[in-house]
């Protein structure tokens, strides 16, 4: 590539296209087509620890569980958005033949409010309810309908309020909360705040509220302990921090509760809001009984946490060559009733506010405002999606005003490794934006539909969606974006993990939950990379185990498959030591490799097996990435440990008569690092593809003045396997990064973020409308401007 391309000219015509990567096979511009992959170790294309037995159905998860003399659970939610709670009367319930208890706020003995890290939300409502679906109180019975009715039966003297809907009017509105209703404000200067551009393009932008929508639903079961305290069975992603909000609630000492990690059924969000854990737990010291909650679809969407509706408004500045001025933006988001993870996703979203564009001088302004809405949360690329799909938006809008093509506008200003971005962080990381972009740019386009046979499948729309091939317009559209890795803004981000081994069998002894991101997998290879024992197993995950954090943002791939490795290492040299002092020379001068051990000059050369014989090695290692800043009042500082990009080219066929929209194909080119597992990066990559492209198209939790319409699959549209794309990864650049455990970067989360903005970029160039409110919905994909 030249010069000119990798620092901002536009990507060169014509050339070779890129390399399709496929599952199981990460092939790489310049590599060997007949180079066969490791059977095992980093590399390998191994599959899922745990595929079979969720593909057989045998998989272990917590709604199959079970315990002698097991209790049901049943929580009463608001149906008002915002009310005041004159009384509980729970009389009734209580009398109801079957019911073994009823809890409220009353009886909850610690601090109420301790459900989150930001201290503001009660686990039951107290005098309010501030949101559609909040927890007043719980149940536990013999049977789950006996539990259900008596829920039902609880009569709560409600004197309905009016709710606050609409972020812009929380400005102003009455508090809603004793804390007020700005979570917080972040204003943003960078550069020269009074620069102007030749060429001023405006934008205003709507994203959606977006549900994790798990294929299983939240479910738990809580045992009493001898002790006073309780044991949790769940699908938590953060055991240790769920664990210590809940004895915080419960006024219990964290050694007193215990939670065990079961399967988790998916998950694109945290699970198990504290919603579902806290009336558990309550209800089993309560009654001294085992008790079972296993939530339906409707109290799943009601409960947990969404992606935080956005409304962003842009100017964009540049001169007449297409060059970046400045870039203004306002940011809106909606935090729902409490703040949650808000403060951090507003953080996430003022600093991603430019996107990987080298950007002289900015101005972001962004607030996160409490309304009666349902609560907003973290979803995979929380915050850099919602401005993803604005400042991209932008970049078209300036192409169409200056006449210029669209990638070469992007290319003219793409960041690059020693750019600085608005924060005033220099990003040292590698950021191959440019050679992205050319590869997605150069890859071969899909066939027309003209070139093949006509099937009624292939319209937007499909059978019944009564298209007609004569209104079919095909676009394609690009979009660049970016995401963080680890958490940022001064969290402290460490894991712990303990490796232990016994003959020809390793264990892992790690927090770190699978929840779908591979951690379980790559565990296992990191080991057999390191001490070349095939045999690998993870120890069940509970909270008497060291905490590894929560399982979000890469942080398993970077911190806990850090620890796993460390720790390997230092089993590797109990290892070695006694046999390089045998032969007299050092542990350095031997290697493992293929489960032989040899040294240098071939004197030595056993297998690991051999040496392992009547041995048992075990050692704990932490793995902990430089600090990062909070930002300060000019929304400056080094906030993130690193970066990972992504360019995506999608290709779609709209209806211009029905506004109905076929995603044809979307081609990725990623930034990775280092390809760990070939199955497992790609599978992640078409996953978050095909969420990013149900954020496009049809995911949008309907909420009218605060009441969640229909909460249930029937009208919350999942992409299905018919909605799924084409994907093809046109190329992986494997520039690794220095300061992460392997080189590596996690993968799940820019896919997601860049998807949406290069679907709504297609369906601009097919229109010629302005596509800008995610979902997209018909009307503005109707006609041709």
């Amino acid at each position: 590539m030249t010069e000119q391309a990798q620092r901002g000219g536009p990507p060169p015509a014509g050339g070779p296209s890129a390399v399709t990567v496929t599952p199981g096979r990460a092939d790489q511009a310049g590599a060997s087509d007949t180079q066969d992959p490791p059977r095992q170790g980093l590399g390998a294309p191994l599959p899922p620890v745990d595929g079979e037995a969720k593909v057989l159905g045998t998989f272990p998860y917590t709604a199959d569980l079970w315990a002698e003399g097991l209790l049901w659970a049943a929580v009463l939610r608001s149906p008002h958005p915002h009310a005041r709670i004159n009384g509980i009367d729970t009389t009734a319930a209580a009398a109801m033949p079957g019911v073994r208890v009823v809890v409220t706020h009353e009886d909850v003995a610690g601090d109420v409010t301790a459900a989150t890290a930001t201290g503001d939300r009660p686990v039951l409502a107290t005098d309010v309810v501030r949101y559609h679906g909040e927890p007043v109180a719980a149940v536990a019975a013999d049977h789950p309908e006996t539990a259900r009715l008596a829920a039902a039966a609880i009569a709560v003297d409600y004197e309905p309020l009016d709710p606050v809907a609409d972020p812009e009017a929380a400005f102003e509105a009455e508090p809603l909360h004793p804390d007020g209703n700005l979570v917080r404000h972040i204003p943003l200067r960078h550069g020269d705040p009074t620069a102007t551009g030749e060429v001023v393009v405006e934008g205003l932008y709507r994203i959606g509220r977006q549900d994790p929508a798990p294929i299983g639903a939240e479910a738990g079961l809580a045992v009493p302990r001898p002790d006073g305290g309780v044991e949790i069975y769940t699908a938590s992603t953060d055991p240790h921090g769920d664990r210590d909000r809940l004895a915080a609630c419960l006024g219990l000492s964290a050694d007193q509760v215990k939670i065990y990690v079961t399967g988790v059924p998916g998950s694109l969000a945290d699970r198990e809001d504290l919603g579902f854990q806290l009336p558990l737990a309550l209800l089993a010291i309560r009654t001294n009984s085992p008790v079972k909650l296993a939530a339906t679809r409707e109290e799943s969407f009601l409960g947990h946490a969404h992606r935080h509706p956005t409304l962003l408004r842009y100017w964009h500045h540049a001169d007449r060559e297409g060059r970046l001025v400045k870039v203004e933006a306002q940011l809106l988001m909606d935090a729902g009733a409490y703040a949650d993870g808000s403060a951090d996703a507003l953080a996430t979203a003022v600093s991603f506010a430019a996107g990987p564009y080298v950007v002289p001088n900015a101005v972001v302004d962004g607030w996160a405002v409490r309304t009666n809405n349902p609560p907003s949360g973290f979803l995979r690329g929380e915050g850099a999606l919602q401005v993803c799909a604005a400042y991209e938006g932008q970049m078209d809008r300036l192409a169409a005003r200056l006449g210029i093509d669209p990638v070469e506008l992007r290319a003219r200003n793409v960041l690059g490794t020693g750019d600085v971005l608005p924060t005033g962080q220099t990003v040292t990381c590698p950021a191959p934006v440019a050679e992205l972009l050319t590869a997605v740019h150069q890859a071969p386009l899909p066939p027309l539909p003209k070139d093949g046979p006509v099937s009624e499948w292939l319209l937007p729309g499909g059978p019944t969606g009564a298209g007609e091939p004569g209104a079919v317009r095909r676009g394609v559209g690009y979009a660049l974006g970016m995401v963080q890795q680890l958490g940022a803004f001064g969290a402290d981000e460490v894991s712990t993990a303990t490796v232990k081994v016994e003959g020809p069998v390793a264990t892992v002894l790690c927090a770190a939950v699978e929840a779908g991101q591979g951690f379980a997998t790559l565990a296992r290879q990191v080991v057999q990379e390191v001490l070349g024992v095939e045999e690998v197993h993870l120890a069940p995950i509970d909270t008497d185990q060291p905490p590894a954090g929560p399982g979000c943002r890469g942080r398993h791939t970077w911190v806990s498959a850090g620890a796993v490795e460390r720790a390997a290492k230092m089993v590797r040299t109990q290892l070695l030591q006694p046999l390089a002092a045998k032969f007299g020379m050092s542990p350095e001068l031997l290697t493992i490799a293929d489960g032989k051990i040899t040294s240098y000059d071939g004197v030595l050369s056993t297998t690991v097996v051999e040496a392992l014989e009547g041995k048992e090695l075990w050692a704990t290692a932490q793995c902990r990435p430089h600090p990062t800043e909070r930002l300060d009042d000019a929304g400056q500082g080094d906030a993130f440990v690193g970066l990972a990009f992504a360019a995506v080219r999608a290709v779609v066929d709209v209806d211009v008569e029905l506004g109905s929209v076929r995603v044809v194909e979307m081609a990725v080119a990623q930034d990775v690092g280092r390809v760990l597992n070939p199955r497992q990066l790609a599978s992640r990559i078409e996953a978050g593809v095909t969420q990013g492209v149900g954020v496009a198209l049809t995911e949008h939790l309907r909420v009218a003045r605060g009441v969640v319409r229909r909460p249930d699959l029937s009208d919350y549209a999942l992409p299905t396997a018919l909605d799924a794309p084409e994907v093809r990864i046109v190329k992986l650049v494997e520039e690794r990064d220095v300061v992460a455990p392997f080189g590596a970067k996690a993968v799940g989360s820019v896919p997601v973020v860049v998807s949406p903005a290069a679907v709504a970029a297609a369906v601009r160039a097919a229109t010629g409308r302005p596509v800008n409110r995610l979902p997209i919905r018909p009307q503005s994909a109707v006609g041709v401007a």
